[in-house]
């Protein structure tokens, strides 16, 4: 048995497990990465990757409908190549795959391909998988069990799974996961979606755009419910414009899979009972994480009832174990499950272990994004989060449509700032409408700096554009406003 030493061991490859890999490399540790699979993880190759790749293929076909009807454009689509999207998918998957691989190849990160099972606070043993080789060629190495040995910490990193409803087997054709999704034979003519957060949410718009008839339906009393109830509110009735059928306070109570598609029974809010056919049936009920085969005992570790591992310091993300420490999707809240949280806490863990105090992640600060159409994007408090604290909070809120690049879109939206009253620091900005993904960024940094709007009113925002929306918002907090009373 081959038995390896090393200061850092990282079990799991996606996003938290790669970045902590490559800033501790960066930091002078020894790191060896074990993925059962491969690196980049669910984002890379199932979720965040690929489904931003199709969306934008999404919005190319919604765009081709405005041009012909909005801006008298006599553009027309014929069809859709479903072979040559999923191409082009594929290969900025495969393209990203390479590049990610390529740094942890330049750091000097050791990765290990194999499942790995915690036989101590500084053990592990990984079940090694073979080497991939050419076809007709040996593999470079045969399956194996290895023991590694961590002189500084382990990092626990090994993700999420997608859950599922009691009575909904996943067959990966009529009823799909969010994991397998995008990996589904072609395009359906009609696809129940179940769940109306973010990941629901955007393959609801996804399929619309497609051509789809889509219901989207959501047991809390309104979709994406960690947002801003403004927010859900404006999004609801953008995905409606569409031709989305939008059920919120509605529950699944089973489904029967046909040989073309599937029929289910839905409770709606009022109560009555629809039954409801479709091609395709996608569960989007949130992910788990991933513990099973860990041996979590052995390292003297357990889950909640949740199968979370909560970090004994948040600080340092370190659970009660010295040494022991947890990223990405293992964390519960109030860590995000998302991968750009991930990143931030592989570099906290990293540059820990390196012997340094690096600060905190500031959760409150870590923006959330729907890329659907039309897309949401906020950070920090929504009001009612602010009220529920006792702060008392001054809101102020700008339709997209006021200022001329939001008509130029017309896609609707809004613009809405949850600050302190008095003049005091902004608590949280919440965005719907087109392309303000893009948009988060400057609202990310007003946030984490503590900004009040009298900071932000100072600065000049470009005109035209949908930011400028964002800056009147503040200009009129600072009690400087030009367009609004």
């Amino acid at each position: 048995m081959t038995i390896t030493t090393a200061d850092v061991l990282v079990i799991g490859g996606g996003t938290g497990g790669y970045s902590t890999a490559l800033r501790a490399a960066a930091l002078g540790l020894d790191v060896v990465l074990v993925e059962r699979d491969k690196v980049g993880g669910t984002c890379l190759h199932r979720g965040c990757i690929p489904s931003k790749a199709m969306l934008h293929a999404a919005e190319l076909v919604d765009g081709i409908a405005e041009a012909r009807e909005r801006w008298g454009v006599k553009a027309t689509l014929d069809s859709v190549d479903w072979a040559a999207l999923v191409a082009t998918r594929d290969d900025i998957v495969v393209r990203n795959h390479k590049g990610v691989e390529a740094h942890l190849a330049h750091a000097g990160v050791r990765v290990v391909r194999g499942s790995a099972r915690l036989t101590g606070p500084r053990t592990v043993r990984v079940e090694e998988a073979p080497v991939d080789a050419a076809p007709g060629v040996r593999p470079q190495s045969a399956p194996g069990a290895r023991e590694l040995t961590a002189r500084r910490g382990i990092v626990l990193a090994t993700g999420s799974r997608p859950r599922t409803l009691p009575g909904l087997t996943p067959d990966g054709r009529r009823v799909v996961t969010s994991d397998d999704a995008l990996f589904a034979p072609g395009l359906p003519a009609s696809v129940l979606v179940l769940g109306g957060g973010a990941i629901g949410v955007e393959y609801a718009s996804f399929h619309r755009s497609m051509g789809a008839e889509v219901t989207l339906v959501e047991a809390a009393d309104r979709i994406v419910p960690l947002e801003d109830a403004d927010v859900s509110r404006h999004l609801t009735r953008g995905l409606k414009k569409r031709g989305i059928d939008v059920r919120a306070g509605a529950r699944l109570l089973d489904a029967e899979v046909l040989a073309d598609g599937v029929r289910a029974r839905v409770r709606t809010a009022r109560g009555e009972v629809r039954t409801v056919e479709a091609e395709r049936l996608l569960v989007a009920v949130g992910r788990a994480p991933v513990t099973e085969g860990l041996d979590l005992a052995a390292a003297g570790l357990t889950a909640d009832a949740r199968g979370f591992v909560v970090p004994a310091d948040w600080n340092r993300l370190e659970t009660a174990v010295p040494g022991v420490h947890v990223v990405g999707d293992l964390l519960p809240p109030p860590s995000p499950g998302l991968a750009h949280a991930s990143f931030a806490e592989g570099l906290l863990v990293a540059e820990t272990l390196a012997g340094r105090v690096p600060a905190p992640v500031d959760y409150a600060a870590v923006p959330r994004v729907t890329y659907s159409a039309p897309q949401t994007a906020s950070v920090g408090l929504s009001e009612s989060e602010a009220r529920a604290r006792g702060r008392e909070v001054e809101v102020n809120t700008m339709p997209l449509t006021a200022v001329a690049k939001g008509m130029v879109h017309g896609q609707g939206g809004m613009v809405k700032v949850v600050a302190e009253a008095g003049g005091g620091r902004v608590l949280g900005v919440h965005l719907v409408g087109p392309h303000v993904s893009e948009m988060i960024a400057e609202s990310q940094l007003i946030v984490g700096w503590d900004a009040e709007p009298s900071d932000v009113a100072r600065h000049v925002h470009a005109h035209p554009t949908l930011s400028e929306a964002v800056g009147e918002v503040f200009l009129t907090l600072a009690g400087r406003g030009l367009h609004q009373q």
